[in-house]
């Protein structure tokens, strides 16, 4: 255990975290997924629902800001814009952490398509179908100017 950090955030899935790069994308899924045949890297977290996983990957991943769409969720079938109430709650959450990004519906094979190309896929338990979301990793800026560390201390800490 680690202060200040979710309890969901295992050691494989903060290397993971941090091992990604700006620009790479990682996959938040359901317990129905094809995680197994999707996934480059599989990150299992069988037993925890979607929302407060993905609650804690935002609470330590920086969203991209150099693009203007860096949060996808699936849809059901192809109703692009139909909301079950799994997807109104992966909104409200990104809201919470990304409050001037929007949650872009992706159709079936465009997003199963953008899953396969992500850097790491964490298959969760939820039980709730078109529970799925990808978020792409952006960058963490360094202080402004002029912001020094104190004596002794690094000075490339965030």
């Amino acid at each position: 255990m680690l202060k200040g950090l979710d309890p969901l955030l295992s050691p494989e899935l903060l290397l993971t975290l941090r091992a990604m790069g700006h620009g790479d994308e990682i996959a938040i899924v359901d317990g129905n997924y094809p995680g197994v045949e999707h996934a480059r890297r599989l990150i299992r977290l069988d037993g925890h629902h979607l929302i407060p996983v993905l609650n804690a990957v935002l609470s330590v991943l920086p969203i991209d800001d150099f693009v203007a769409e860096a949060i996808f969720r699936s849809t059901v079938k192809a109703e692009r814009d139909k909301l079950d109430p799994v997807h109104e709650e992966m909104i409200d959450c990104c809201a919470r952490h990304e409050p001037h990004r929007q949650v872009v519906p992706l159709i079936g094979q465009d997003f199963y398509g953008r899953v396969k190309i992500a850097h790491a896929l964490i298959q969760t338990g939820e039980p709730r179908l078109y529970a799925n979301i990808i978020l792409r990793k952006g960058v963490i800026y360094p202080k402004e100017p002029g912001t020094h560390a104190a004596a002794g201390v690094d000075p490339f800490v965030y």
